[in-house]
């Protein structure tokens, strides 16, 4: 039987992972299944505690491209469910370019096990600029935000959905701006998991008079991952399809960065997707799950498929066992019919001949005996009276015999 609590990773409380855990909550709440949120540092934390039997934990929010191929093991996809841009805001004075914003800047790159960080430190590392960064920073969104906004520090990376309050403010405050990534598409040739988004010009505040007001005031090209819905294998299929259902329902809406529906897919970024998530989004959810309750679905699902073979086993068994029985019936009598036919041509051998008969007849009265006390079904009397009638008839040529 499906289990009806299950233990979720997601992120620190009031980022947008936890929010997005807090709406799977509600969704499974509906089917009776409770689901405990987990607070953590991120998608690099939350995959160590699905590969951890003894965290508890089965379902998590992980962005792609924090994986190796040995670190998948385990671990299932359900799909990828919206994109995560890598946002870059930094102090509005600081200006030049995109090298030499970093030189010497206190930068806030995500806290240890984010996938901000280690997705930030991967792109620093390429272009040269690790070294020269005069201090990175482990903040989680909201306190870099805050500090960032204090003049505490002068850039913040962070790794989170559109709908983050940390980005919308950070947005449609003054203080701050959102950078380009002047090397996006270099980025993504080397980085096949990346994929360019575009924050459109004004899409926070559209000035009425001063087009130079617009939020942001340029179009900005960012690099974006994707965030996957990903399980443990061992997770009950009847549960991976009421995540499957419940992520329908939550991520299908459209954002300034993908049309409706884009959302959930099946694609497989680092880990590759379960079985139940491949008929998902082949053929939706099971026709059961239209009638019963998910665990009732998933009960006569198993029952249905233990039946089968079942089924294939039994249906020629009922189809011959018929006519085993018949022939066992039939045998009963006809075995009998061998013995009156010997004595019969026996008979037939010694007719005229003078020789003893008593013997015959003994063995023809035992016969007599043995079908008078045969049992047999009533669909098989008819056999039996007609070998009593021939025994009865043998038995009228042995006495002729014996007179003549």
């Amino acid at each position: 039987m499906p289990p009806h609590q299950i233990v979720m990773a997601t992120g620190r409380e009031g980022d947008a992972y936890y929010e997005i855990g807090e709406r799977y909550r509600a969704a499974l709440s509906d089917e009776n299944v409770q689901v405990q949120l987990v607070p953590t540092a991120g998608s690099v934390e939350n995959l160590a505690m699905l590969r951890d039997p003894r965290s508890g934990a089965s379902v998590a929010l992980i962005e792609g491209g924090i994986l190796s191929a040995t670190e998948t093991s385990g671990v299932e996809s359900l799909g990828t469910v919206f994109y995560e841009p890598l946002w870059w805001f930094h102090k509005r004075e600081i200006l030049g370019e995109e090298a030499n914003r970093l030189r010497g800047q206190r930068v806030s790159i995500g806290p240890e096990g984010s996938g901000t960080r280690a997705l930030t430190l991967q792109l620093l590392k390429r272009t040269g600029m690790e070294a020269q960064v005069g201090e990175l920073l482990a903040l989680e969104p909201r306190e870099a935000g805050e500090k960032l906004l204090a003049g505490q520090i002068d850039m913040a990376f962070m790794m989170t959905s559109w709908e983050s309050r940390v980005v919308q403010q950070l947005l449609a405050d003054d203080r701050v701006t959102l950078s380009s990534f002047a090397h996006a598409d270099a980025f993504i040739a080397l980085y096949p998991f990346l994929t360019k988004v575009v924050v459109p010009r004004g899409v926070t505040d559209i000035a009425k008079t001063d087009i130079a007001k617009d939020r942001p005031s340029t179009d900005v090209v960012l690099v974006a991952t994707k965030a996957s819905l990903v399980v443990r294998k061992d997770l009950h299929p009847a549960i991976q399809y009421l995540l499957l259902n419940a992520a329908a329902k939550i991520h299908s809406g459209p954002s300034i960065f993908n049309r409706a529906n884009a959302f959930p897919a099946a694609e497989a970024i680092d880990i590759p997707l379960s079985d139940e998530a491949l008929r998902f989004y082949k053929s939706g959810l099971p026709f059961l799950h239209d009638y019963f309750p998910f665990w009732m679905a998933a009960l006569i699902g198993k029952l249905i498929i233990l039946l089968i073979p079942i089924l294939g086993v039994l249906y020629p068994m009922v189809r011959f066992l018929p006519r085993v029985y018949d022939w066992r019936m039939r045998s009963k009598v006809l075995r009998m019919y061998g013995e009156l036919r010997f004595l019969e041509d026996e008979l037939r051998s010694v007719r005229g001949t003078g020789r003893d008969t008593t013997e015959m007849v003994a063995r023809l009265d035992r016969l007599e005996e043995q079908a008078n006390h045969l049992r047999i079904p009533v669909a098989y009397a008819s056999m039996l009276y007609e070998l009593r009638n021939h025994i009865d008839l043998v038995n009228e040529g042995l006495k002729k015999h014996a007179v003549g």
